[in-house]
């Protein structure tokens, strides 16, 4: 009886070395290329990089009050703002919001905005309201309200995060962590 063994399967062709150095180049100059538009978009929309882009979303955003009424942001271009993003389950940023009180009653004459943007509930920012009220206006940031501190400057979503814009509706100053008198007179002074 006589057995035949089956044929071993022929091997593959090798790719021929200028090939795959050619795929190896490739994918190298697609990697670099991607690494390339990546950067420029990074280094155009970065904030602190000249892009006007994330001033002018924010110009362009309309807010709504605790009490519901509409809170156009282009009403308070022209003048320096102070924006506040905070959130009534936040310490620290309760904790600051009677010297950005003080601060607003203090600079107001002399042109200074203070908006508060609570990244928090309606019910809670009212019933804080409530019990400790400002003299500045607040605004629900909504579920975009952590996406344009984000584009504002807050990569981390810390909070409380404050954006000194000056009269010309451009980022001067950020901070993310709580307010200090030191803070407040150092951006007036510039």
């Amino acid at each position: 009886m006589s057995t035949t063994m089956p044929a071993s399967p022929s091997p593959s062709p090798s790719p021929s070395p200028s090939f795959s150095v050619r795929r190896r180049w490739l994918a190298g100059g697609a990697a670099l290329a991607a690494a390339a538009v990546g950067a420029g978009a990074w280094w155009r929309w970065a904030p602190g990089q000249g892009g006007e882009r994330p001033q002018e979303l924010l110009w362009a955003q309309t807010f709504a009050q605790p009490n519901g009424a509409p809170l156009a942001m282009a009403g308070l271009r022209g003048q320096p703002l102070l924006l506040n993003f905070w959130a009534t389950w936040c310490p620290p940023c309760i904790e600051e919001l009677p010297l950005l009180n003080r601060f607003y009653a203090e600079r107001r004459a002399q042109g200074w905005q203070v908006l508060g943007l609570a990244l928090d509930q309606a019910a809670a920012v009212q019933k804080f309201l409530q019990r400790q009220p400002l003299d500045f206006p607040i605004a629900l940031g909504g579920p975009g309200g952590a996406q344009l501190g984000r584009s504002l400057g807050n990569l981390q979503g810390g909070l409380p995060f404050t954006v000194v814009l000056g009269a010309d509706g451009h980022i001067r100053h950020r901070k993310i962590g709580q307010v200090k008198p030191e803070d407040l007179q150092r951006w007036v002074a510039a």
